[in-house]
């Protein structure tokens, strides 16, 4: 299948929103997100994200922010999703997502890279350590 991988822009919105959707019907539960708010996203500096897209189709995307760390006096950065339409799973495009990704930082000098999973998701974790990840941390949040 061709694909390619490249900046959202804000006619994806309505594929991400989409996404968004599939992923958290995936973990019972709902998410608030809008297109609106997805142009919102793409709109703040600090925000990015690259999807994978067959024409007009997106097939999977991975969000991430960039944040300065006073203690690597650089940026760090933090996946936020990462999620392939599940009619396209299995064809190595998350895989080439979070090369892009990795890349991605390197090339603007970002200290470190990290992402959160639930502590149950062994695929995701997997997937992780599989590109680089370690275990390094608590991740610990609290929902308002």
């Amino acid at each position: 299948m061709d694909y390619i991988i490249r900046k959202s822009v804000n006619s994806d919105a309505p594929e991400i929103v989409r996404l968004i959707l599939e992923l958290a019907e995936s973990m019972n539960e709902e998410s608030p997100v809008t297109e609106e708010y997805v142009s919102e996203y793409l709109h703040n500096p600090a925000c990015e994200i690259l999807v994978a897209a067959s024409g007009a189709k997106v097939i999977g995307l991975i969000s991430y922010s960039l944040k300065p760390c006073l203690f690597h006096a650089s940026d760090s950065c933090l996946i936020e999703e990462l999620i392939v339409d599940k009619e396209y799973r299995k064809q190595g495009i998350a895989g080439r997502l979070i090369e892009k990704l990795i890349d991605e930082v390197k090339s603007k000098q970002c200290a470190e890279i990290s992402v959160s999973t639930e502590l149950n998701n062994e695929a995701a974790i997997s997937f992780y350590k599989k590109h680089g990840l370690k275990d390094e941390f608590l991740f610990l949040e609290k929902h308002f």
